[in-house]
């Protein structure tokens, strides 16, 4: 008999969760200040297979084209902009990550996604579009063939399609035109960003520094940053970067969570969840409703009208619910054993554990997402 799908995620838990080891710096900690940045930009997908924007209802696609085509000199008579029939033209917002330190030249992926009633971007070729950061700038130039995963065909009134038509990616699709000054060798001082705020993390990570490094170089300024003291040489700053990311760093256990999605029925718990002592009852309650046409036939020669009723039953069944003692459950594999003996549905699981927390028997915080 298969295990119930919500056993099988917490078995997973179970078997990824290890104790405190230890993780490479680059793994737990980043340079604040080495990111990326977000661009985006407007453009045209032309070469579609009639698939393309139905222009009566996007008119600011038959704008774009009428500005692009002004660009390239061939103006359109007057009245003739509301005549275009543009059904291989679909209007399109690419967006792109610019990575740290890139340089004017290099190449970056572009994601493409159509913004009108297009039905599909396959085929298509996106035409030169400037790509810009938060402050209005353009960092890059996107240009290329879309590439989607994916295929449909319709007939007759009858439509198949495999994964999305309407998004896809052109690998390599912008070159970037503008760097972003990185504040790398600004000051003295580089700040590590932990990835999630822990004082105990912090500490061991300002411990290992300055034992590998020696004297004071490293301050942990408080639960989430580091302050560590480099050369002011920059290929001696990089080597010195290289030379952190690589220290191994022994991780503090994480506090005690339970994670919920309310949506899938999926429930995770890490390793430092215990239960205390409690006692459940737990019983399903399915309610059945059946609808049944009944007709009624008019008497001969009554010039009556035949009329179609419904008739509803409704059941409702309660399946009886035995108290179970709960025992105390100090380690992750306990606590799984003991649910498991519930014999709970996913949706029924996560009302019961909301309970026990509720009752403060759950020793962990509840997240529900």
């Amino acid at each position: 008999m298969a295990a119930p799908r919500w056993l099988c995620v917490l078995m997973l838990a179970l078997c990824t969760a290890l104790p405190a080891q230890a993780l490479r710096l680059k793994e737990v900690a980043a340079v604040q200040g080495v990111r990326t940045n977000q661009l985006t930009g407007y453009g045209l997908v032309v070469g579609l297979d009639g698939t393309g924007d139905q222009t009566t209802q996007m008119p600011y696609t038959t704008q774009a084209m009428q500005n692009y085509l002004q660009q390239m000199g061939i103006s359109l008579p007057p009245g003739a902009t509301g005549q275009l029939q543009l059904k291989n033209v679909a209007a399109v917002i690419v967006t792109a990550q610019l990575p740290a330190f890139a340089q004017p030249g290099q190449m970056i992926d572009v994601s493409v996604s159509s913004m009108g009633n297009a039905k599909s971007l396959k085929g298509g070729t996106l035409i030169v579009t400037p790509l810009r950061g938060a402050d209005g700038e353009i960092y890059a130039l996107a240009q290329g063939n879309v590439v989607i995963a994916g295929a449909g065909a319709a007939a007759g009134g009858s439509k198949v399609q495999i994964n999305h038509l309407s998004a896809g990616r052109i690998p390599q699709g912008a070159q970037v035109e503008r760097a972003v000054p990185t504040p790398l060798h600004d000051s003295d001082f580089i700040t590590l960003g932990l990835n999630s705020s822990d004082f105990q993390t912090a500490r061991r990570v300002a411990q290992a520094i300055n034992t590998r490094m020696g004297g004071n170089r490293a301050t942990a300024l408080d639960g989430r940053t580091v302050q560590v003291q480099a050369p002011s040489n920059p290929g001696e700053r990089v080597g010195f970067l290289a030379d952190l990311e690589e220290l191994p760093i022994e991780t503090s256990a994480p506090s005690a969570k339970v994670v919920i999605n309310a949506r899938t029925g999926s429930v995770v718990l890490n390793q430092a969840v215990t239960l205390g002592p409690c006692a459940i009852a737990h019983g399903n309650l399915s309610i059945t409703i059946k609808s049944t046409p009944v007709i009624s036939q008019p008497n001969p020669l009554s010039q009556g009208q035949t009329v179609v009723t419904q008739k509803s039953d409704i059941t409702i069944t309660q399946e009886p619910g035995n108290i179970i003692q709960m025992p105390a459950s100090p380690q992750l594999s306990d606590v799984v054993r003991t649910l498991n003996q519930l014999g709970a549905t996913p949706q029924d699981l996560l009302a019961i554990l909301q309970a026990i927390k509720a009752a403060g028997a759950l020793n962990a915080e509840l997240e529900v997402i």
